[in-house]
């Protein structure tokens, strides 16, 4: 290793030091001893190490404390933790407050060399990479310079403070409502409401309502006045994603309000006006829907005056670093972590990836890349593991959005189409449930059960059911 890592390693008993470093030294490592938790802290904050080895029962300073005080002096050195057999929680909780990992003994000196090694590169990678800094661009900025999106941009800037209803188009997850709060934003009713109602998310019979308004006693359950989405929106923009949905009541009642500019809440009589601007998405492709007689033609062209047409993340790879520099900053920031840079051999390997799920597929790996990762850079092991599919033989890699699968749900159940509503979505919601617990555990069924706090009988029963894949059925500290 050239130059040799510098490692610190902070061990009381004197028997287990003197073995821990004959066998590092004899791999290169040049090793510095401190045999209480404070003379270990204070040598830390003042050199400079690649990798810090600690136990966790400690004189002076205790284990807990030094993980927590190093970490938040030196976020990217890297900390291992030794503990004994039975202190696992206590092991855990120090990976919460910081540590890279943890070692269980008695270990297998071949275990700490291997997990070393991987310590050191990514504290000199985190020391290294540039960091991206989330304070230049706002959660809902657009991000990408490629000519893809240079176009796009040029378009925004033409119709965004013009009075035209503007037709979002593109595949799923290619940022359709940051386009429409853009249009929003750079408009003349930036200072009044943004609204945005997902047609697909809503099941028909309650998607008038919501639009729309009612009166108290209007149907079942209506027990008090509430106010639509146009009337929230008034002077503002109200955006209807994936407005292809929308069933053929609600697209004539949306017609008569872009019409007339008025709407009536149901079951009332009062005619009330509204200024709204109108910015629809969808992916559906609309021309065939109004052969089909599933979309009418004249909402279409009273949507489609202005149409923004959204490139798919594989057609503007170039977009693909800074795209995941502003990912990745925004999901360290939310769970925790310093800022975490994803290297050259990590962007590689995304840039191959053909992304039928867009930027929205791209944030997800990400996320799940950081959390592997727990802040520090992200392996090109890591990102594969995380973009590999994390549930079993069988079972589809994307599992539907819970609350659509709520909504059509019950709208199957109103129609009289389904009557095993609850069932179908505990099964799916558990499903979700069970294959995340069990990915994020790396396949260990003891860990994951503890997580969701259910026994490994549980566990057992609903991987099998799931067909879901687990490594093992024991805790590493147990």
């Amino acid at each position: 290793m050239s130059p040799a890592a510098r490692i610190l390693l902070v061990e009381d008993d004197p028997g287990l030091a003197a073995g821990l470093l004959s066998v590092l030294e004899a791999e290169g490592y040049h090793m510095t001893l401190a045999r209480r938790g404070d003379d270990g802290l204070a040598l830390a904050e003042a050199e400079a190490f690649d990798c810090v080895l600690t136990d966790l029962r400690l004189p002076g300073l205790g284990g807990l404390d030094l993980v927590r005080r190093l970490h938040a002096a030196k976020p990217t050195l890297p900390i291992l933790l030794m503990t004994a057999h039975g202190t696992t929680e206590t092991a855990i909780e120090a990976t919460k407050l910081g540590a890279f990992d943890y070692l269980l003994k008695p270990f297998e000196m071949e275990d700490l060399i291997g997990l070393l090694a991987k310590a050191v590169d990514s504290g000199r990678r985190a020391g290294s990479a540039p960091e991206f800094d989330p304070q230049r661009l706002g959660p809902d900025a657009i991000i990408g310079r490629s000519r893809a999106m240079q176009g796009i941009y040029k378009e925004l800037g033409r119709i965004a403070a013009k009075p035209v209803n503007v037709l979002i188009r593109g595949e799923t997850g290619t940022g359709k409502e940051l386009v429409a709060r853009a249009l929003y934003q750079h408009s003349d009713r930036a200072k009044k409401a943004f609204v945005a109602v997902n047609c697909a998310a809503i099941p028909e019979t309650l998607l008038e309502s919501e639009l729309f308004g009612h009166e108290r006693g209007a149907f079942t359950g209506a027990v008090e006045r509430r106010i639509g989405r146009f009337e929230q929106a008034h002077g503002g923009t109200l955006f209807l994603d994936e407005i292809g949905e929308m069933g053929a009541s609600t697209q004539a009642k949306l017609l008569r309000v872009l019409q007339e500019r008025v709407i009536q809440r149901l079951g009332g009589k009062d005619v009330i006006p509204v200024d709204v601007r109108l910015v629809a998405a969808t992916h559906v492709d609309l021309e065939a829907a109004m052969t089909d007689k599933r979309f009418r033609s004249d909402l279409y062209y009273r949507l489609n005056q202005v149409t923004v047409a959204l490139p798919p993340l594989r057609e503007r790879l170039e977009d693909l670093p800074a795209l995941v520099g502003h990912l990745a900053a925004k999901h360290a920031a939310v769970l925790g972590f310093p800022p975490s840079a994803f290297p050259e051999d990590a962007l590689r390997i995304l840039h191959a990836h053909r992304w039928p799920g867009n930027v929205r597929e791209l944030e997800n790996v990400v996320r799940l890349a950081l959390l592997r990762s727990r802040g520090y850079p992200v392996t090109a092991a890591v990102l594969l593991e995380a973009m590999a599919n994390p549930v079993g033989p069988g079972v589809a890699a994307e599992s539907p959005d819970l609350r659509r699968l709520v909504a059509e749900s019950l709208a199957a159940a109103q129609r009289g189409d389904a009557i095993d509503v609850h069932a179908r979505v505990i099964e799916a919601a558990e499903r979700e449930l069970f294959s995340q617990a069990i990915a994020l555990a790396d396949g260990n069924q003891a860990k994951a059960a503890r997580w969701l706090n259910v026994s490994r009988v549980t566990m057992r029963e609903k991987l099998r059911t799931f067909g879901l894949k687990a490594a093992s059925d024991t805790d590493p500290g147990e």
